[in-house]
């Protein structure tokens, strides 16, 4: 703090018009921990705590701008996060959707990747399950390139920074194929950014959870039990990355696109229903992961790549992962990878089984938290009327202060009084949401509200 009030007080004697505020940033999963430990409500523990630091601040004469303080708990700031919600959802940038989330049975409530600690719940230390829950999400996707390209707009960056910024929207150009399944009218499509190993891929690769495991599961027990061992595994990349590769044949056969081959489908603990399509083809000789996961299982491995003019490489030892021409792929030999995802993309195209498609890394923001110290999201269900947001001259949506929680999940699905409700469009019965914001949604805001606090 004091570095901060030296550069703001030496901007003043320079004549500048300085903005130095100080506000509390008071919801989320720590100060509600902290409440249920002391056995009192949240809002009391967080305003005794607030109370407490500003005294602190005072005393130690930083020169804040008092007049500008807001704290994201109080309803008078929540109020317009809660009406810049359905602003966004009236421009289509937010919408409800199943996700797969880390669930504690104990504590009742969705857990971040960094809770989940070898496969347990950090707090209750229950063995975590995946589930599919009802989420909100933010449509950054809809940014993705304006957020890459603004990134050459930012002077004084470290090239370092702006590195990771491309990594972490991760723009991709590639084919989505499809392989038909040999039984029924189905397909299973994948996304990959390597056209040029298409010719030397030998199984698909789908996540436990994906429909068609599951649909297979119900005949196949050694399935149904992977499947359950991976409903405990964290949903992040992370996580799964240092996983020792495992997988069961579902029994379910693809056509390949071009060739025409029965290639076998398995359900692979390396691959997450929440990205992409929830599955992947492999190409062994020329990916290291699906190279193990191959040499694990005795599945083929086919060599279609080679360095330019040179000898086809050894992959007894380990993938080729480099660029080349492509070797054993019949018509296509002698192509060079940078050329494949057109010459494919065309081929794909004529048989209605591919097309060119940009992918990102980026992932819309998932900003439902099945917790109770948080700002309410203010939307209402309706079984005639659907998803209604509430109407603007009933914001704020007020979180009950008087609840001390007890750890076993969001005492909001256990207080009528607070989701049971007349629709506003038709007046019948209906239901408010009972989730609250991710605490991250109040501090995208707060440097707006410290411009205009009244």
């Amino acid at each position: 703090y004091t570095i901060g009030d030296v550069i703001a007080r030496f901007k003043r004697m320079q004549g500048k018009n300085v903005m130095q505020p100080m506000g509390w940033d008071a919801f989320g999963l720590p100060a509600e921990n902290a409440a249920i430990a002391h056995k009192v409500a949240p809002a009391e523990w967080t305003r005794q705590n607030i109370d407490y630091m500003k005294g602190q601040l005072k005393r130690l004469g930083f020169a804040y701008d008092w007049d500008r303080e807001v704290a994201t708990c109080d309803p008078d700031y929540y109020k317009w996060e809660q009406w810049l919600f359905i602003k966004l959802y009236e421009k289509g940038l937010v919408y409800r959707k199943k996700s797969v989330v880390n669930w504690d049975p104990v504590d009742q409530c969705v857990l971040a990747n960094e809770q989940v600690i070898d496969g347990k719940g950090w707090r209750s230390g229950a063995p975590v399950e995946r589930r599919e829950l009802e989420q909100w999400f933010v449509k950054i996707t809809a940014y993705a390139d304006e957020l890459l390209d603004d990134l050459d707009q930012l002077d004084g960056w470290p090239e370092q920074v702006k590195t990771m910024q491309r990594n972490w929207i991760g723009r991709s150009e590639g084919l989505e194929i499809d392989f038909p399944l040999v039984e029924g009218d189905g397909k299973l499509s994948v996304y990959t950014t390597r056209p040029d190993t298409l010719m030397g891929v030998t199984y698909l690769a789908i996540a436990p959870d994906h429909p068609l495991s599951k649909q297979a599961a119900q005949q196949h027990p050694e399935l149904a039990a992977f499947i359950e061992k991976c409903a405990h595994i964290a949903t992040s990349e992370a996580v799964v990355e240092t996983l020792e590769k495992e997988g069961v044949d579902t029994g379910i056969r693809v056509e390949h696109p071009i060739t025409g081959e029965i290639l076998p489908v398995w359900a692979a603990n390396f691959v997450l229903m929440g990205y992409g399509t929830g599955a992947v083809m492999s190409v062994p000789a020329h990916d290291q992961r699906d190279w193990e996961f191959a040499k694990k299982y005795n599945l083929p491995v086919k060599v279609v790549i080679k360095p330019v003019g040179g000898e086809l490489p050894d992959v007894r030892e380990g993938a080729f992962t480099e660029k080349g021409e492509l070797v054993n792929s019949g018509d296509f030999d002698g192509i060079k990878s940078e050329e494949a995802l057109d010459v494919f993309a065309k081929v794909l195209s004529e048989k209605g089984l591919g097309r060119k498609q940009v992918n990102y890394r980026l992932r819309d923001w998932g900003v439902s938290r099945q917790r109770y110290w948080g700002c309410p999201i203010p939307m209402i269900y309706c079984d005639k009327c659907g998803v209604v947001p509430v109407p603007e001259e009933d914001l704020p949506v007020k979180l009950p202060e008087d609840v001390v929680p007890d750890g076993s999940g969001s005492p909001l699905t256990k207080m009528p009084e607070f989701y049971e409700i007349p629709c506003p469009n038709c007046g019948g019965p209906a239901r408010r949401e009972t989730d609250t914001f991710d605490t991250f949604f109040e501090s995208s805001w707060y440097y707006a509200r410290f411009a205009c606090p009244t």
